[in-house]
């Protein structure tokens, strides 16, 4: 009878999770039953920067290298699907939190069942509970990232809801569970590697906090509220522990990146911030203004840079005949983002909920909801808003790090229907308060679904301009007899698209509102309001995603592969039997090329995070240098005879041995017979004050015989005289894997030798003939190592011995974390026992 009696208990909890799992699968049928997968930017770059260290793998039993060699000339590869011996536990622990379901279901299935934990932190019902999870995992931003492979940031915003679970059980004084919950979900987003998110959220919960600090301030349980913190805290750090290796690898990689420090200071200092990413790459992507009105009416701007005009019926129901051909080559998109996926839409009647619950709902949380949503907003306006950004960016840790400022608004999309959902449960728990105060609802709906009839009515005084900036220039090429007219006409169907999407809005609030005056009528039970506007929000949002995920995106799997099968260009520098060259492909976007790392050690490569002074290089040097070679390669036709090569010395430095042309019908490879090799004697070194006059040098001095470093270097050098290299002195490379490089020497001197290898500070271990060795930087990215006459072995391998430190930090935690949860479950089995005895 007690089993009985438990199971009747969780019943409704087991009935909601089958079906968030069924919920899950049918959006993905029939792609997840035919085996599809989606072959999008990101996600293929993921599988082209991988490659080698999947093959280093195989090789190796499973081993891991912490360096690629396959971009950017070499780098570590910590950002890279990073995996350490401490983290396997929480793979097969998120894996079972997801019931092993199949790719993309069961990403659907965990953003489902966070917000789920979560509302039941809130004591809501299971109804209630079902429909705070369906408004929030169906948000068109989360099935956007989907489509565009961020899936880390989905899968870090997807343990977010938990988290906050935890934090509001041990507030409510249920220490041990919510202290687990924050351990395991905490563990679980750092793990996920986009800390991006979990960064931007703890604002949320610094707010929410406060808010519980001003409700103990004035009902006099501040002790209560010091020893929740503190229980928060602890649990917080050890969820932060267990990805210690990842943690603190990120960090000491994230000083040499574009997200540290700049130590130039004349090349576009205005734009730096103090420590961290430039002001335009930070604000490159910045929700405009009037942008923000997606939140209630999807097709604000249009929806998705990739969707063309020509593909919208509504629109071309409005389109001139004699303009069909040029609406192919216009996107629907017309916000001033440089390009984007789709819209933030949180559902129309969702967003009415959330401010009808800024009038019914009671509470701290309520202005902790209020005040992360407007401060998400505003902040990923960007450089729309440049006070508050660049106050941000400035004096705020961290916020310098990370790029793409409209990202988030997955706070405000986190707020708004959390608190919808809290205002749908005192509903349903107080009738009577909509019954005394109608009053708000006609506000709610005025301020919505109004709102939503007025772009309808009115569309031009809204938005004056249905044409971008961009646009507008790119129009201009147009012959002028034709330029007002396509603008004219292009603003009409825009116009078009805004206003059903307008008078969508405005029926889904209606629906939503009239269910609610039903159920205050007492025409309509709480259980079947609730399902109605659940079924309501789920048409609504499921019908806006599929416009940006669905059935058209998913391929066979032998397209992806089709994506890295070896063309005839890669084939013919595949049997160049040197043992290791770099391979410049421009035939492509350079520096954003996920593909040709798959067989090749690249020049390029596609990476957020890039070593700082390699993207200096870029900047000043490399880009400049790729137009020059270009034209020598179309001027000789590929011979390269007779050319000046001081054009491009710098990728020569770089071993660029082999050159990706674009051609008709595909691509051309050009062997560069200048590329300088793995690694050289200099005649002399020349050393300077600071990073911008040794990035200068590279262009003045003659880096095959000469080389440049900062002084703060010259002590390696102490003691060694560095004269005119002798002709008969070698350098070969004798053996290499991602993970080391050799090199045999006969030297008739001493020599200073230059490696085409980039330089990183930490990890590095090098000998010669066994001995410990220390290197300097060189030709601002490069190594350099002073080598006494005579013939030796020099070996770089990339061992980092903080790994196995940080390693056993973390398994310390993990430890931790299982004896919480056993104690929870003991206690459990006796207060069990106790009951069965009274």
């Amino acid at each position: 009878m007690k089993n009985s009696s438990r199971l009747k208990k969780f019943l409704p909890d087991l009935i909601v999770i089958i079906s968030f799992i069924l919920i899950s699968f049918i959006y993905f049928v029939p792609a997840v039953m035919d085996g599809r997968v989606i072959t999008q930017g990101d996600s293929l770059a993921a599988v082209g920067q991988g490659q080698e260290q999947r093959d280093f793998m195989k090789r190796h039993d499973g081993e891991r290298t912490r360096w690629n060699l396959s971009m950017f000339g070499g780098m570590p590869s910590y950002q890279m699907s990073p995996t350490y011996n401490s983290s396997k536990p929480q793979d097969l622990a998120k894996k079972a939190y997801s019931l092993f379901l199949p790719n993309y279901v069961y990403l659907v299935f965990i953003m489902l069942l966070g917000f789920y934990i979560l509302m039941r932190a809130f004591r809501a019902s299971p109804l209630v509970s079902a429909l705070g999870a369906i408004v929030w995992a169906f948000s068109s931003y989360f099935f956007i990232l989907i489509a565009a492979g961020h899936i880390w940031k989905f899968i870090t915003l997807a343990y977010i809801p938990p988290t906050i679970a935890g934090l509001v059980y041990v507030y409510q004084k249920k220490y041990l569970p919510g202290a687990l919950l924050i351990m395991i979900f905490v563990a679980f987003q750092i793990s996920a590697n986009h800390v991006q998110m979990s960064y931007y959220f703890f604002f949320l919960m610094f707010f929410m906090v406060a808010a519980f600090l001003v409700q103990a301030v004035r009902e006099k349980k501040l002790a209560g509220f010091l020893k929740s913190t503190v229980v928060v805290v602890i649990a917080g750090m050890i969820g932060v522990l267990t990805n210690s290796s990842n943690l603190y690898h990120t960090y000491e990689y994230s000083k040499e990146t574009m997200r540290g420090k700049s130590e130039l200071s004349h090349h576009g200092a205005e734009n730096k911030s103090k420590n961290g990413l430039e002001r335009d790459y930070i604000t490159g992507w910045s929700y405009g203004v009037d942008e923000t009105w997606t939140l209630l009416v999807p097709n604000t701007k249009g929806g998705s840079s990739s969707a063309r005009m020509s593909e919208n019926l509504k629109a071309m129901e409005k389109a001139r005949p004699e303009y069909r051909e040029l609406y192919k080559q216009i996107a629907q998109y017309w916000g001033e983002q440089p390009w984007t996926a789709g819209p933030v839409y949180v559902g129309a009647f969702v967003l009415m909920l959330f401010i009808l619950g800024l009038f019914i709902v009671k509470g701290p949380v309520k202005w902790a909801l209020l005040a992360g949503t407007l401060f998400s907003i505003l902040l990923s306006w960007g450089k729309n808003f440049m006070p508050l950004t660049d106050f941000f960016i400035d004096y705020i840790p961290m916020y310098n790090k990370f790029r793409t400022v409209s990202s988030i608004l997955v706070v405000a999309e986190f707020c708004i229907p959390l608190l919808a959902t809290l205002a749908v449960k005192e509903i349903v728990q107080k009738p009577e308060i909509l019954k005394k105060n109608m009053k708000y609802v006609g506000i709610s709906w005025a301020l919505t679904g109004g709102m939503a009839l007025l772009f309808w009515l009115l569309p031009e005084l809204f938005f004056p301009s249905y044409i971008s900036n961009f646009e507008m220039q790119q129009l201009q090429s147009l012959p002028t007899e034709h330029v007002q007219t396509v603008i004219g006409n292009l603003t009409e169907m825009r116009i078009s698209i805004f206003r059903a999407d307008a008078w969508r809005s405005f029926y889904i609030i209606l629906g939503g509102v009239l269910m609610l005056i039903a159920f205050v009528s007492g025409k309509l039970k709480a259980q079947w309001m609730v399902t109605g506007i659940l079924l309501l929000c789920l048409a609504d949002m499921w019908t806006v995603n599929k416009r940006y995920l669905n059935d058209n995106d998913f391929t066979p799997k032998s397209n992806e592969q089709q994506m890295f099968a070896q063309t005839p260009t890669d084939l013919h520098i595949l049997q160049d039997t040197t043992k290791y060259y770099r391979v410049l492909n421009m035939a492509t976007s350079t520096f954003d090329d996920g593909v040709t790392p798959y067989y090749h050690k690249t020049i390029g490569g596609y990476h957020a995070a890039k070593l700082r002074r390699y993207q200096d290089l870029i900047d000043i040097h490399l880009i400049k240098e790729m137009g020059v070679l270009q034209q020598d390669i179309i001027r000789t036709q590929g011979t390269m005879d007779s050319v000046n090569a001081d054009g491009y010395k710098v990728l020569n430095m770089l071993n660029a041995k082999w050159i990706i042309m674009p051609a008709q019908g595909g691509t051309v490879p050009v062997e560069n017979p200048y590329a300088m090799g793995n690694a050289w004697f200099v005649d002399n070194i020349q050393f300077v004050n600071n990073a911008d006059e040794e990035i200068d040098a590279l262009a003045a001095i003659d880096l095959s015989r000469q080389a440049v470093a900062d002084k703060k270097f010259e002590s390696v050098l102490q003691g060694f005289n560095v004269s005119t290299a002798d002709s008969a002195s070698t350098i070969t490379l004798a053996d290499y894997d991602s993970n080391f490089i050799t090199y045999t020497v006969d030297a008739k001197k001493d020599e200073l030798a230059v490696f085409s290898e980039i330089y990183y500070p930490r990890g590095w271990e090098i000998t010669i003939d066994g001995q410990p060795a220390q290197m300097l930087r060189a030709n601002y990215t490069l190594r350099a190592l002073p080598i006494s006459a005579g013939t030796h072995k020099v070996e770089f391998r990339f061992e980092p011995a903080s790994i196995k430190v940080t390693d056993a930090v973390a398994f310390a935690a993990l430890v931790v974390m299982l004896l919480t949860a056993v104690w929870i479950v003991f206690s459990e089995i006796k207060q069990n026992k106790r009951r069965q005895k009274q």
